[in-house]
């Protein structure tokens, strides 16, 4: 573990963030900030819910808002698999997911925990769950990127 590149301070902003983004868009509009569910709104996929101006705003939102953020305090390092394969393989696993379960980690795990709902609380202990199991597989296999 690295600690030196610990961040808490920029983790709690970011969570508190999305928590208040999450009970904005609750309180104002009455819907769920998953953004599984709102990339499926603003592409089409998903007739109904969030406005589609709305959805849209917010999807395209996550990219600029990033972009705001890595001029103001620099870029962020990021690192990604070796393999285009492996990286579109797994969205597509994600996305399969995501529409499988109804929701994704922000939805279930931000909105849905919030409101004490059970389907949001199954979904994020098997979202957990299966994280912890990937994690503990690629050390033991001693897969790294």
């Amino acid at each position: 573990m690295n600690w030196a590149g610990a961040m808490p301070l920029a983790g709690l902003t970011g969570g508190l963030l999305i928590g208040l983004a999450g009970a904005i868009m609750l309180l104002g509009l009455g819907r769920i900030a998953g953004v599984s569910g709102l990339v499926a709104r603003a592409t089409g996929i998903a007739p109904g819910g969030t406005p589609w101006p709305i959805a849209s705003a917010l999807i395209i939102g996550l990219p600029v808002g990033a972009w705001l953020i890595a001029l103001v305090a620099g870029s962020v390092t990021t690192r990604f698999p070796p393999s285009m394969t492996v990286l579109v393989l797994g969205g597509l696993i994600v996305g399969f997911g995501t529409r499988m379960g109804s929701g994704c980690t922000s939805g279930h795990g931000v909105c849905g925990l919030s409101r004490l709902s059970p389907r949001s609380i199954a979904a994020t202990a098997s979202f957990m769950v299966a994280g912890f199991a990937t994690v503990a597989l690629m050390r033991v296999l001693g897969v790294s990127w």
